[in-house]
């Protein structure tokens, strides 16, 4: 079937390990897009560091970001769906981070904020600039302006594989996951890239099943399983393959790039 609406991935899906975006995967993508397929971005990533990846293709539409907490047109970089976490619940997790030296960020639809800008470590910066993303001194809550959609706690695996368990003891009033080896994502309880997709899809008038979805982590399983074709990449871990219709290549060797042959241009 001709698949209408496209749901990618980014990091370790559209991208290789060296976060760089084949040409020939850019080609087939806009060969996919000429017969009236819509590609979306469905990522972690915030709008600025993701709308730049579309612009590079070529392509117009809709961006899902901070792990669906944000829908963003690309062209006009309007918000067109948000979930608003409420600060207050953010209180416990961002003292657990301070009390045991977890970098932390909060995140609007377009603003990243940090606790301490000034000495920042070199692989924090380093991880920001690999994201596009240019981190601001975090301000007192009354004076943000925009709602906040996203919390993320950032450290070696390890690390983290501590935090999550100590945060899966509390009563949970957000939808937490792992996002990466290295990330921790707090979103509101509803905030999915699954639940953002259907919330697109509506908007858009397309069925489920006339969408494919290719994703490689645990942040992708939502929208692996709510579209029509869930395709995991290689380099997923085996949950997530697991629960994907089928596996493609890795994403170091093009694997987006042939499934859409496969599904799209045989």
């Amino acid at each position: 079937m001709r698949y209408r609406l496209i749901a990618l991935d980014v990091d370790g899906t559209l991208l290789d390990d060296q976060h760089e975006l084949a040409p020939e995967t850019i080609d087939t993508i806009r060969e996919v897009v000429t017969q009236g397929t819509e590609i979306v971005l469905c990522t972690g990533r915030a709008p600025l560091s993701t709308i730049p990846l579309m612009e590079r293709m070529g392509l117009t539409g809709y961006v899902i970001s901070h792990n669906g907490a944000a829908t963003v047109d690309a062209a006009t970089r309007e918000i067109v769906h948000q979930y608003q976490v409420d600060v207050r619940d953010l209180e416990p997790y961002i003292d657990y981070c301070r009390d045991n030296g977890i970098h932390f960020d909060v995140n609007t639809a377009f603003g990243l904020y940090v606790d301490q800008l000034e000495g920042l470590k070199l692989e924090v910066r380093s991880m920001y600039e690999a994201f596009l993303m240019e981190p601001l001194q975090l301000p007192l809550w009354a004076d943000l302006s925009e709602p906040l959609v996203k919390f993320t706690a950032f450290a070696s695996m390890e690390r983290l594989d501590e935090v999550y368990r100590d945060w899966s003891r509390w009563e949970q009033p957000f939808n937490m996951l792992r996002s990466g080896d290295f990330f921790i994502d707090l979103m509101h309880k509803q905030a999915s890239k699954g639940e953002a997709l259907h919330q697109l899809a509506l908007r858009r008038g397309i069925a489920s099943d006339e969408i494919m979805a290719i994703g490689n982590y645990y942040n992708d399983l939502s929208m692996l399983t709510y579209a029509g074709k869930g395709i995991a990449m290689a380099n997923s871990p085996e949950e997530v393959r697991l629960a994907a219709d089928e596996v493609t290549l890795s994403n170091n060797e093009q694997g987006v790039r042939h499934a859409l042959i496969k599904h799209c241009l045989s």
